[in-house]
């Protein structure tokens, strides 16, 4: 079972330096993440996803390949693969994996303006690794699927209050 963890931070640097630090984590297979987006909410208010990957450019890229296989059948592998990329674009455009995308908004409408969040859904972890590398940017929990052990040594560890 995979776990949501949303942490808060001061600035959109300090959420992205995070977002970094687990993306060599998890190059190092210490942590292993279904998605990883930074919630952003700026002085006026509106509420931005800055998602690691897009799922739009990652349909269309295997699109275009499947595309461009299936047209060499038909000694037609540019055609093939303008068809593959239009038809993966559109399906990796409307498929929404790992966290609900309203419900990140919805979390990012609750942000101070200019402060951001980082929301991981987490599958995997060892966390005696992962949480003395995260732990030097401070944050504060704003939701958590842990349990409330968990989440508690986690708010310790960020250096919140527990409980908080």
């Amino acid at each position: 079972m995979s776990n949501l963890i949303a942490i808060a931070y001061p600035d959109v640097q300090t959420a992205e330096q995070v977002r970094s630090t687990l993306g060599d984590l998890q190059a190092e297979k210490v942590i292993v993440l279904e998605d990883m987006v930074v919630v952003t909410r700026d002085d006026k208010g509106k509420v931005k996803l800055h998602q690691a990957m897009s799922p739009g450019a990652t349909g269309a890229a295997g699109g275009a390949v499947w595309g461009g296989l299936i047209g060499l059948l038909f000694l037609a592998p540019l055609l093939g693969m303008a068809v593959g990329a239009l038809s993966g674009g559109l399906v990796g455009k409307t498929t929404d994996i790992g966290v609900d995308d309203k419900f990140m908004k919805d979390l990012g409408a609750h942000l101070e303006g200019g402060k951001a969040a980082l929301i991981v859904l987490v599958r995997q972890s060892t966390p005696d690794k992962v949480i003395p590398r995260i732990s030097e940017y401070g944050g504060e929990v704003i939701q958590s699927s842990l349990s409330n052990e968990r989440e508690d040594e986690l708010r310790q560890s960020l250096g919140e209050g527990v409980g908080a």
